[in-house]
């Protein structure tokens, strides 16, 4: 038997191997690691998905979290697990496709040591402001922020997180440079921009939806590429001046590296199936979470372009991280 047939037959049987081993699987319980504290958006998503695939397995689906340096703790365990499904990382693009640029030393490759099952759901914010400010349109904030941005400033949850980002973007966007202020979380900085310390702020829709019909807080658009079904009465950025501008929380489940694609697969379809049930969508709504549930190439692709997008912002905003 000639060598490049026994590699062939190798192959072959690896390949029956592990197909054989993604129908069997899981065998025993699952966890999943967050690595972030419980009750944000990453950790509730990944619990809703958890309880959803302990009911479909008939195995335990744990939630474990490892909080610390923006979800990175967390994304490093799993990148160091065995590639067998029984660890698996729910995490969003702050530990993924922000990571890659903001923090040089990364401890692992986002592409090759964590690979993307799927994209589980997406939460974009609002841009709001105090209602003291002029502007009750977002093409009105345009011009105002134009002319006024030297004494603006904007609020975020943190460095690097997504309302930060979203205020680089925005300010790239305009050729402006509004101040960013980091607050020790997005309730502080909600706080600031209420009591009318900080002019104005991306916020999550949970937070920042209940407040603006309240009218404590002036909304004035999405940062969704469509309006959402949660809040259609804002229309999207892209809609209102700035084509294509989009940004939003996602949250992507992970394998570690060297998993079987037949086992990202196998895992693929009954998280999917899972993002479908009515209550799980339900729950996902509650939270301000458009479900995804897309395949690992799809999923594999919109990280790619993120990690590609991010980094032009992070640069011409010459964000860092100290």
């Amino acid at each position: 038997m000639t060598k490049s047939l026994m590699r062939g037959l190798t192959a072959v049987l690896l390949s029956i191997s592990a197909m054989a081993y993604a129908q069997s699987y899981p065998a025993k319980s699952v966890r999943i690691v967050v690595g972030f504290t419980p009750g944000g958006v990453t950790d509730v998503a990944a619990r809703i998905i958890a309880q959803k695939l302990t009911e479909l397995w008939g195995q335990s689906v744990i939630v474990e979290n490892r909080p610390g340096a923006s979800g990175i703790i967390g994304a490093e365990t799993v990148s160091k697990s065995a590639p067998d499904g029984y660890t698996l990382l729910v995490a969003p693009q702050t530990s993924t496709s922000v990571a890659v640029t903001l923090y040089p030393k990364l401890p692992y490759d986002v592409v090759r040591d964590i690979p993307i099952i799927t994209v589980l759901g997406s939460s974009p914010q609002l841009l709001v402001l105090h209602p003291s400010l002029p502007p009750r349109t977002f093409r009105e904030f345009m011009a105002f922020a134009r002319a006024n941005y030297k004494t603006l400033s904007f609020g975020s949850g943190g460095l690097g997180s997504t309302p930060h980002l979203a205020g680089e973007l925005l300010n790239v966007s305009l050729t402006t440079k509004m101040v960013h202020i980091p607050y020790k979380g997005e309730n502080t900085a909600v706080a600031d921009v209420l009591g009318g310390q900080l002019p104005l702020m991306f916020s999550s829709l949970p937070v920042s939806l209940p407040l603006s019909k309240a009218g404590k807080l002036r909304a004035l658009a999405i940062t969704s590429p469509q309006r959402s079904p949660l809040a259609p009465e804002y229309p999207t950025i892209a809609e209102s001046g700035i084509p294509e501008f989009e940004t939003a929380t996602w949250v992507g489940l992970h394998a570690p590296g060297g998993t079987s694609r037949e086992l990202i697969s196998r895992i693929n379809g009954d998280v999917v199936r899972v993002l479908n049930y009515p209550d799980a969508k339900e729950r996902l709504a509650q939270q301000g979470i458009d479900r995804v549930g897309n395949s690992p190439d799809e999923a594999a692709a919109y990280l790619k372009a993120e990690i590609t997008k991010w980094a032009k912002v992070i640069k011409a905003a010459n964000v860092r991280i100290d």
